[in-house]
C-alpha cells in the first residue's frame, strides 16, 4: 500500500512538471534555501518551520523537490520521573548521573516511565509548490514523507554507519565513543515507549506521509529596501500531520530579515537572521504519541552567503548557516529525572535518547547553490556539533524549477 502511495506521488509530480514548460526563474532572489530541517526522530512527525530568506515572492510559480538523509543514533535508555515532590527535591540536588531512585510500585513510589532507542538512517522527501499571489504575498504548499532505512551503500554513502565510523577511525583519530560498533552497524532499531504507555516503532523500509504544510509570507514595502537593501518578511504557518502516531494540526509564525551588499567583481554578500515559533498539536484528531511535552518549538537561524555571478548570468553561492531550536521537553523535568542505560558497555552518550530532549538542539549547515534562469540546484551538509546524534550527520539536495509562464 505504501509503495502505491509513493508511486502515485511521483506520478503526480511528473505530470505537473511535464504539463507546463519551464520558464525563467527570477535570478537570485535573496538566499533561496531548500529545507535544511534535521531528521530528528521526534521532529519528523511535526510540521517544523523552515526560515525564509528571500527578498520577495517568486515571479513565477515554482516547484521544488528536496531529498535529505540523516543518521540518527541513540542507545537504549530508560527514564523515571518521580511524582513525589520531596523525592524530586532530593534528586535535584544531585548530578543527573549520580541520582538514585528505586521504583517499587505506583503506590509506594509513583513515577512516570519511558524508554527510547533510535538507530536508523532517515530519508526525507519534500515536494513544494510556491505560488506568488501578488508582489507582496506568497503561498507555499509542501508534502513531506519519510523512509526508514539501514543506510547501506550506495544509497547512504556519507550518512551510513560505515561511512561515519570510517571518518571517526581515519580522520579524527579515534573510535566513536557512543557504541555504534558495540550495537552493530547498518541496522534499524527505532522504538519509543512514552510515559502514557503508547509505543512508536518503525522498521526497515517503513514509509509514511508526514503531512501537508501551508505557509503564507508577507513582504512589506519598506523604504529600507531601496535605500539600504534591507528586506523583511513575515510568515503564518499551518501544518496538518497525517502519520498514525501524531494525527494533529500545528500552527506557527515567523519573522525574517535580510541585508544585501553588492561587492566588486560581480560578487554579492547577503546577511540574514530569522526567528520561528511553532505551537505543536493545537488540535489532536485522536490520541497521539508524546513527542515532547513542551508545546512550543522556537528556533533562531542566521546565515552568511557569498555569491559570484558568471558572465552568462548564472551564479554560484556558498552559505554558512547556524540553526538552534528549543528543547522538546520541559526544562524542569531535567532537574529530577533518573536515567538508566548501558553506561558500563560504552564510553559515553548512552543517556542522549532522553538527555537531549531537555537541551536546545543546534547545528551548522554548509550550503552550495548553483542558479540559472531555468533552475536552482542546491546541496547542503548538516553537522551536529553538540554530538547528540539526532542526527549526527545529514546531507541534502534540492532542485527547483518554474512551472508557470
Amino acid at each position: 500500500m505504501l509503495k502505491k502511495i509513493l508511486f502515485t506521488i511521483l506520478c503526480f509530480c511528473s505530470l505537473t512538471l511535464t504539463a507546463q514548460q519551464p520558464d525563467s526563474l527570477s535570478i537570485k532572489n535573496g538566499i533561496d534555501n531548500p529545507s535544511i530541517l534535521s531528521t530528528h526522530h521526534f521532529g519528523i512527525f511535526s510540521s517544523r518551520l523552515n526560515t525564509n530568506f528571500k527578498y520577495a515572492p517568486p515571479q513565477k510559480t515554482t516547484f521544488a523537490f528536496n531529498y535529505t538523509s540523516g543518521n540518527n543514533f541513540q542507545p537504549f535508555v530508560e527514564a523515571y520521573y518521580p511524582k513525589n515532590h520531596e523525592i524530586r527535591k532530593q534528586l535535584s540536588r544531585v548530578k543527573w548521573h549520580n541520582r538514585r531512585f528505586n521504583f517499587i510500585d505506583q503506590e509506594t513510589t509513583p513515577a512516570d516511565y519511558l524508554n527510547i532507542v533510535i538507530d536508523a538512517v532517515i530519508k526525507e522527501f519534500r515536494a513544494t509548490v510556491n505560488i506568488p499571489i501578488n508582489k507582496q504575498h506568497e503561498l507555499g504548499i509542501t508534502l513531506r514523507s519519510y523512509l526508514i532505512t539501514k543506510g547501506k551503500y550506495p544509497f547512504s554513502i556519507f550518512t551510513s554507519d560505515e561511512g561515519i565510523e570510517w571518518f571517526h577511525s581515519n580522520a579524527v583519530g579515534g573510535e566513536d565513543p557512543f557504541g555504534r560498533r558495540y550495537y552493530g552497524l547498518n541496522q534499524v532499531n527505532f522504538r519509543y515507549f512514552d510515559r502514557n504507555g503508547n509505543t512508536l516503532q518503525l522498521n526497515n523500509n517503513d514509509f509514511f506521509i508526514g503531512g501537508l504544510e501551508f505557509n503564507h509570507y508577507y513582504y512589506p514595502k519598506l523604504s529600507l529596501s531601496t535605500t539600504q537593501n534591507i528586506y523583511l518578511n513575515f510568515g503564518t504557518h499551518l501544518g496538518l500531520n497525517t502519520s498514525k502516531y501524531n494525527s494533529s494540526i500545528d500552527v506557527g509564525i515567523s519573522a525574517n530579515a535580510i541585508k544585501k551588499l553588492t561587492l566588486k567583481n560581480n560578487h554579492e554578500l547577503n546577511l540574514a537572521v530569522g526567528a520561528n515559533l511553532l505551537r505543536k498539536n493545537i488540535i489532536n484528531f485522536k490520541e497521539v504519541i508524546d513527542l515532547g511535552n513542551n508545546p512550543y518549538l522556537a528556533s533562531l537561524e542566521g546565515e552568511i552567503e557569498i555569491t559570484k555571478y558568471t558572465k552568462k548570468g548564472n551564479y554560484n553561492a556558498f552559505g554558512i548557516n547556524y540553526h538552534i531550536q528549543s528543547r522538546y521537553n520541559k526544562k524542569a523535568e531535567g532537574e529530577y529525572y533518573r536515567l538508566i542505560g548501558k553506561w558500563q558497555e560504552i564510553n559515553g552518550g548512552w543517556q542522549n535518547g532522553v538527555y537531549t530532549l531537555y537541551e536546545p538542539l543546534s547545528s551548522w549547515n554548509i550550503i552550495y547553490t548553483y542558479g540559472t534562469p531555468k533552475y536552482l540546484l542546491t546541496l547542503f551538509i548538516k553537522e551536529d556539533l553538540q554530538v547528540n546524534n539526532a542526527p549526527d550527520f545529514q546531507t541534502g539536495v534540492s532542485l527547483k524549477i518554474p512551472i508557470s509562464k
